[in-house]
């Protein structure tokens, strides 16, 4: 028994030097930024030898995001825009918007729509952005939220060769119950993990409360203080038609609000030069 005792002790002895190992910080070490996934703009930074452009980054490699929005402000039109800019580094679809690949993986989850419908939306990042090398496509729906999770793990782990964005549009059918604090918390804390593990960019599309900028319960609530940049969609005051995208937090810089819309041709765009019917107006 004492034997046994002891082998455990040191078993769990050794976990603990091997997370000491991965988790210390040392304050004389230089650490770079964490490398941008995303970005829109750019910022000067003074230092003493040099000032340096930077990327204004909607997210960075190893962190999350989240994009909250009501019903029917054309998430998912967003996050194709997104997609298309982050599988061809710049179009003229997302106008400044660009993506940092580096010859990275982009695995895109739906968990709402069916086949065709997802079919739909994994053709039009194509389109847009040219290319569908390096892309992964899965819908969903068909499987039960404990699936969900394991497929997505397998994924990064056994498909993806160099993963570098994951985006999971639907973000709350990972877990059973949004307003469970404990199936909430394990949920993000799986998402905070792969992140890390994988050196993964992932974003997660939840839906807004009615009446409310705040996303959805408890797991809202969660993703809220552990993403690195929130993501606002609302429609635009100016023009119904067009939906204006807001940084509504963020660890870094924040990325200056900016609008697109649906063209006639059913794909999405930033819209430029966008007017202000305030701006020059003094009270």
């Amino acid at each position: 028994m004492q034997l046994r005792l002891d082998e455990q002790q040191t078993e769990q002895y050794l976990i603990m030097q091997s997370i000491e190992e991965d988790c210390n910080i040392d304050v004389n070490e230089k650490l770079e930024y964490p490398p941008v996934a995303l970005s829109l703009g750019e910022t000067l930074i003074k230092g003493k030898n040099k000032d340096m452009l930077l990327p204004i980054p909607i997210g960075t490699y190893g962190n999350l995001s989240c994009v909250t929005a009501p019903p029917k402000t054309k998430k998912t039109f967003f996050i194709s825009l997104l997609a298309s800019v982050y599988l061809s580094d710049q179009n003229h679809f997302g106008g400044n918007l660009k993506g940092h690949r580096e010859g990275k993986e982009l695995i895109h989850i739906d968990t709402e729509m069916g086949k065709w419908h997802c079919q739909k939306v994994f053709k039009r990042v194509a389109e847009m952005s040219g290319t569908s090398d390096g892309y992964l496509t899965y819908g969903l729906r068909r499987i039960g939220y404990k699936e969900r999770i394991n497929f997505i793990d397998y994924c990064l782990e056994h498909k993806a060769q160099n993963a570098g964005l994951l985006i999971v549009d639907g973000i709350a059918d990972l877990c059973a119950d949004v307003n469970n604090i404990e199936e909430s918390n394990a949920c993000v804390q799986r998402l905070m993990e792969w992140s890390a593990k994988y050196n993964v960019h992932i974003m997660c599309v939840i839906h807004s409360n009615f009446g409310s900028d705040k996303p959805t319960g408890h797991l809202g609530s969660f993703l809220e203080k552990k993403a690195e940049t929130q993501i606002q969609l609302e429609t635009n005051t100016v023009n119904k038609d067009w939906i204006t995208v807001k940084c509504k937090r963020s660890r870094g810089y924040a990325f200056d609000t900016f609008s697109f819309k649906v063209n006639n041709v059913g794909l999405p765009e930033i819209i430029g030069n966008l007017y202000n019917p305030l701006e020059g107006v003094s009270f």
